[in-house]
């Protein structure tokens, strides 16, 4: 399947955009072109801005029950079009189709419907003492995504900005941008009033900056690297707007002395794994006591060397190719410096998996002997590349795995729940999972220090997009 556009989504139509140039989107397991979408010019990020400017009066004072009637057709036009999207992120991004379709298309499905139903019961007006205080959209939000979970992420952003009464323009990332148009396609085709969504794409330094730096956007909601993130929040800065971020992790896998070993290294490796390691919350630091500091190796290497590695749309591999052949590149790079650093290299390596020359595919990779100041202990890597650490207690495990820029997951396994309660309160960072806790969406999901500012998903992410403003009486 080959998808192109040649058309931006702008104030509601499919406009030519003013810019001529085109960018390509490679195919991650052939290395050939996919399909293309327009390189959008600043122009037609102008134009999409002031677009969303005219819309907002009317947007945000639509009556909620009449949002949330939208937001539900939006999530039934994505269900209709759910294989088609599962098939195009995974050959965009490499994750295999069955897993793509139910967390890269059935999760923001599920997201969208979340928002349609929390309009229904959010107060959006309260009484405090002789005022009355009002919680009202921010105003026009500039939307700015990555390629590791696309649809996901424009989704964890606009359906809660969208529910607040707010309009967008969203820049998904160049690397993996057809998903969003199909979804313009379902905004489209659900009747959503112009100008409330709008789709540019375009590169980042080209768009993304005049996104995060224009007058007329009152908020940026960002997802990529910390270093891009700097980036945007300079350029915000002059305008005092509003910026959210949710940016790297190098999140640590706590595992107790008293913890079923096998099901917790087991699950820290498949959580480490999971999209080829292309996830800002794995797990890729993974702690266990000196004491059992072998078993958990031995544990780890059968684990990551049962990982199936091929092709994400056909077969069954477990483990597909990752984005981009600079993704591999930076991958394999890290391999290499761990090894140099002197990590035990346990399973895995720089070389391509057998029999897969062609496609980005990486090695899933496990390292053993890890130090918390090597380089692979405290950088992200995103691939698929676990790093074993030995702690000597709890306390100790809690400074090794606060010893972080990062701040945005994290796990914990005890036999004793409370014990690991007691240590996940410790962690400096925004979501820990206990004895394998599962992903809740209506949770708020974000993090401390380098790992960005605000929150996403369920109430917590619709107010990051509401002003507050009190009326006293």
């Amino acid at each position: 399947m080959s998808k192109s556009y040649d058309k931006l989504y702008i104030d509601g139509q499919w406009v030519a955009p003013i810019g001529s140039g085109q960018l390509s989107v490679i195919h991650s397991t052939t290395e050939e072109v996919l399909g293309q979408v327009p390189a959008g010019a600043p122009e037609d990020a102008e134009r999409a801005i002031e677009a969303a400017r005219r819309a907002f009066d009317g947007w945000s004072t639509t009556p909620t029950a009449e949002r949330a009637q939208i937001l539900s057709k939006v999530a039934d036009e994505m269900e209709a079009r759910q294989d088609e999207l599962a098939l195009t992120i995974a050959q965009e991004v490499g994750m295999p189709k069955t897993m793509a379709r139910a967390v890269q298309v059935g999760l923001p499905i599920n997201v969208m419907r979340s928002y349609a139903k929390l309009l229904g019961d959010y107060p959006f007006e309260e009484e405090v003492r002789n005022s009355l205080v009002l919680h009202e959209a921010v105003g026009v939000v500039a939307c700015i995504t990555p390629w590791n979970y696309p649809l996901h992420q424009i989704v964890a952003k606009v359906a809660a900005a969208m529910a607040a009464g707010c309009t967008v323009v969203v820049k998904p990332s160049e690397v993996a941008p057809l998903n969003a148009f199909i979804l313009a396609e379902a905004m489209d085709a659900a009747e959503v009033p112009a100008g409330v969504f709008n789709l540019v794409s375009g590169t980042g330094p080209v768009v993304g900056e005049v996104l995060a730096s224009h007058p007329q956007v009152d908020m940026v909601s960002f997802t990529g690297s910390t270093r891009a993130g700097a980036r945007v929040a300079e350029l915000a800065a002059p305008t005092v707007k509003r910026v959210a971020q949710e940016l790297g992790g190098k999140s640590a896998n706590i595992v107790l002395d008293d913890a079923d070993f096998t099901r917790a290294v087991r699950s820290g490796v498949n959580n480490c794994f999971f999209n080829s390691g292309q996830t800002c919350s794995a797990w890729t630091r993974l702690l266990v006591p000196t004491s059992r500091y072998e078993e958990a190796v031995e544990i780890a290497q059968q684990t990551a060397e049962r990982f199936t590695v091929g092709d994400p749309v056909e077969g069954n591999a477990k483990l597909g190719p990752l984005v981009s052949d600079a993704q591999r590149q930076r991958v394999r790079s890290y391999i290499e410096k761990g090894i140099a650093e002197g990590a035990r290299l346990v399973s895995g390596g720089v070389e391509a998996p057998e029999g897969l020359d062609k496609g980005f595919f990486v090695r899933p990779t496990v390292f053993a002997d890890v130090t918390n100041d090597m380089t692979i202990a405290q950088e992200e890597i995103f691939g698929p590349v676990l790093s074993i650490i030995a702690y000597e207690d709890d306390d100790d495990a809690v400074r090794i795995a606060n010893d972080s820029p990062y701040g945005l997951a994290g796990a914990v396994w005890s036999a004793d729940p409370e014990r690991a309660k007691a240590v996940a309160r410790r962690l400096r960072t925004g979501q820990v999972d206990i004895n394998g806790g599962k992903f809740n969406h209506l949770a708020p999901f974000g993090g401390y220090k380098m790992s960005g500012n605000g929150r996403e998903f369920g109430k917590f992410g619709l107010e990051e997009f509401l002003e507050t403003k009190s009326l006293q009486l």
